[in-house]
């Protein structure tokens, strides 16, 4: 079934989620002008089908919050007096914030930007000579110098962080199973509860301790800032992580053999972490099946809320669906676990 199924499904996957062409960026827009020349502007952007107009801001602290709770990925700020500064000759200067949380693609959308704005300049110049009546003034936060460590740091310490939990978790129960040592489990006087956190707790403690040591790794040899709170980051990582021992415990339930075992782990932990969580390939440009796939991807809103702590310093408040989906995802998990291992049991 492995041999069968899995290069089907590597062809299925890598051939919709391969693409790094970014479409549907949010935008927001802070309009200071208000006349039917910023409009267009702003119609521009819309209709050039790389944006997508998500909100419109009166001042820089909504514009933030967009950008921190990721409702929007870049800020279109018109200022005033644009219609009259540039159909008289002169030249305005239009900004555009990009979210660099990404830095590739901030480095793209930035590229649409400014492709956009040169090609509204064209319009005013007056016989089409190039006098640039817009000035193109992009701003990035988060990530100023677009690092792309600051992008791929946190991706890893994700992607590390679920293979190794779920694979370890996994092996350890099966590996019972081909010792005959699970019989005298199912014999012994110990609730489903009590197996359970015997076999996860050992496994959550030694993922924990690891992924500690990884970020603390990560801000000492590639400069990963520490912008939140400790605390907000060690609750991120616990839901994370109860998230990741579940799917392990589940795939034991279905695993007769160690190779199997380390087979499915894989699947289900390596391929969805690296290609359908935003950590390489943005979700907005996926195929919109694939989209709805990723809302079931724990490591998605992980690495949301990791970089949000990390980049934006984001607090507890801002991630609360952050949360609630990682919570979710492992009360899940450890249901199904829980329920078919009972069944083994039996």
């Amino acid at each position: 079934m492995i041999l069968a199924f899995v290069p089907a499904f590597f062809l299925l996957l890598f051939g919709y989620a391969l693409n790094f062409d970014i479409r549907n960026i949010g935008l927001a827009v802070q309009d200071r002008d208000g006349t039917p020349a910023s409009r267009e502007l702003i119609a521009a952007f819309v209709n050039s089908g790389y944006f997508d107009m998500v909100a419109t801001v009166r001042n820089m602290r909504d514009a933030e919050r967009l950008l921190d709770l990721n409702d929007a990925r870049a800020v279109l700020v018109i200022p005033d007096g644009f219609s009259r500064i540039v159909t008289t000759g002169g030249t305005s200067s239009v900004q555009v914030i990009v979210n660099g949380d990404n830095a590739n693609t901030a480095t793209t959308v930035i590229g649409y930007a400014s492709s956009i704005l040169r090609t509204a300049s064209a319009r005013y110049a007056p016989g089409g000579v190039a006098l640039a009546p817009i000035n193109v003034e992009p701003r990035v936060w988060y990530n100023p110098e677009l690092r792309s460590t600051m992008f791929l740091v946190p991706g890893l310490i994700a992607y590390i962080t679920m293979l190794m939990a779920v694979t370890s978790t996994a092996l350890s129960i099966v590996r019972e199973k081909e010792t005959g040592t699970i019989e005298q489990v199912r014999m012994a006087p110990v609730g489903m509860f009590s197996f359970i956190a015997g076999k996860a707790l050992p496994h959550f403690l030694i993922a924990l301790a690891s992924g500690t040591i990884v970020f603390v790794a990560s801000m000492l040899l590639f400069g990963l800032p520490m912008r939140g709170s400790w605390v907000t980051l060690a609750f991120a990582l616990s839901l994370y992580l109860v998230g990741a021992l579940a799917t392990g415990l589940l795939v034991s339930t279905i695993s007769d053999t160690q190779q199997v075992a380390f087979q499915i782990a894989l699947l289900v932990s390596l391929l969805p972490t690296l290609m359908l969580s935003g950590f390489i390939f943005p979700i907005a440009s996926m195929p919109r099946a694939l989209q709805i796939v990723t809302h079931i991807v724990p490591a998605r809103y992980f690495l949301q809320a990791l970089r949000g702590i990390v980049l934006k310093g984001s607090e507890a408040s801002q991630l609360i669906s952050e949360f609630a989906a990682l919570g979710i995802y492992a009360a899940a998990a450890l249901t199904l676990a829980s329920v078919r291992l009972a069944r083994e049991r039996a």
